[in-house]
């Protein structure tokens, strides 16, 4: 019982932190793809990290204060 407890507090500490650094952005675009382009193939991971560096250059976050 806290084996299983304290297995699913470090999952939950696992998935927030894979949100907040960004980690698992490819995985929720693979997710988008399989609902949204059934049948064609995805970018690799490599592929997706190239495009989101290229689109993060051309689109400057400019909304922060800092």
């Amino acid at each position: 019982m806290i084996i299983d407890r304290l297995k699913n507090a470090w999952q939950g500490i696992v998935w927030y932190l894979r949100e907040i650094s960004g980690e698992a952005r490819y995985d929720h675009y693979l997710e988008h793809f399989a609902t949204d382009h059934p049948g064609e193939t995805p970018m690799s991971e490599v592929e997706y990290l190239r495009a989101r560096e290229e689109y993060d250059r051309h689109h400057p976050n400019t909304s922060c204060c800092c």
